[in-house]
């Protein structure tokens, strides 16, 4: 088992896509790196901390990008954003079939402030825009950082959210929280609380992870090229029927919420059997006993959507 966790983004890109088949937009030797973070003589990276571009995945011509961790924690600034946001575009004027975005990042980069903060908003409109044209959109978190800030609502702007346990994925990260409101509200330095609260299980059981695997990178491949050959087949804009299922969704979330602290309490309510259990369980174990919560969720979100 190869742990995609620790691979770079430029070790992903070819462990995801098909063999030999990606072509880079704007390689490092572009040399195309933030005039900000030079002004502020702050280090560069010659692509930004973002690899785009093109490649095949099961035979379909998908356009890609992988977020670099190790380069200020794949955080977005103008440039960054502008790759990826250009990347979009251009997937939906040469009619892709599917885009897939491999995420970690830590949310905008502070250097450039209301820079990242614009591009952070163009990737998500020209991800709706994508999705608009009949293109699905998948992404994966399961880098060391997670996926928190401007990147974490990105994610949820996709047809499809693949985790593995150890990927994060939140508005935001757990130091902010504890930085804004105190270490009685969350302690970032409870690992384990971390990963109850915005790890992949419980974001599966929340509903905003789709797909569940073990930090295995054959796991993510085979993962991704299964949910774009379902996606390709079906309706991937936004509909008024998605939305009202998203907003049935929130809305039972709120109610089961409320008054917990602590992710088991929602888990329980949310009548998954022995919650105690789910941060032990390896991935297989864990799909088994979520499945009839997963089940009972589905329903209730068709239920909506036919209404």
């Amino acid at each position: 088992m190869s742990s995609y966790l620790e691979l770079t983004a430029r070790q992903r890109i070819p462990a995801i896509f098909d063999a030999g088949s990606f072509e880079e937009f704007l390689p490092p030797a572009a040399r195309v790196a933030s005039p900000h973070l030079a002004q502020l003589d702050s280090p560069v990276s010659f692509d930004d901390g973002v690899v785009v571009g093109r490649g095949k995945l099961g035979g379909h011509t998908v356009f890609g990008a992988a977020q670099e961790g190790a380069f200020m924690g794949g955080a977005v600034g103008e440039v960054h954003g502008a790759k990826l946001a250009g990347m979009l575009r251009r997937a939906i004027d040469e009619r892709a079939h599917a885009v897939l975005l491999l995420l970690e990042s830590g949310g905008v980069r502070l250097h450039e402030a209301n820079a990242g903060l614009i591009a952070v908003s163009e990737v998500m409109r020209a991800m709706l825009d994508v999705r608009a044209a009949g293109i699905p959109v998948v992404a994966v978190v399961g880098g060391a950082n997670g996926c928190f800030g401007g990147m974490g609502i990105a994610a949820r702007c996709a047809n499809t959210v693949i985790m593995s346990e150890e990927g994060r994925l939140a508005m935001s990260g757990p130091e902010v929280i504890e930085t804004a409101n105190g270490v009685e509200e969350f302690d970032s330095r409870d690992r384990a609380l971390v990963w109850r609260t915005t790890g992949g299980k419980h974001r599966y059981l929340m509903g905003d992870c789709q797909v569940l695997v073990a930090d295995d990178t054959a796991a993510f491949r085979a993962a991704a090229q299964e949910a774009i050959a379902q996606l390709v087949e079906g309706e991937v804009g936004l509909t008024l029927e998605g939305l009202l299922a998203e907003q049935d969704m929130l809305a039972r979330r709120l109610r089961d919420a409320e008054g917990a602290s602590e992710p088991m309490e929602m888990w329980r309510r949310l009548g998954v059997p022995d919650p105690a259990l789910v941060p032990m369980l390896e991935a297989d174990a864990f799909l088994e006993l979520a499945a009839q919560h997963r089940a009972g969720l589905q329903a209730a979100s068709a239920a909506t959507g036919e209404r």
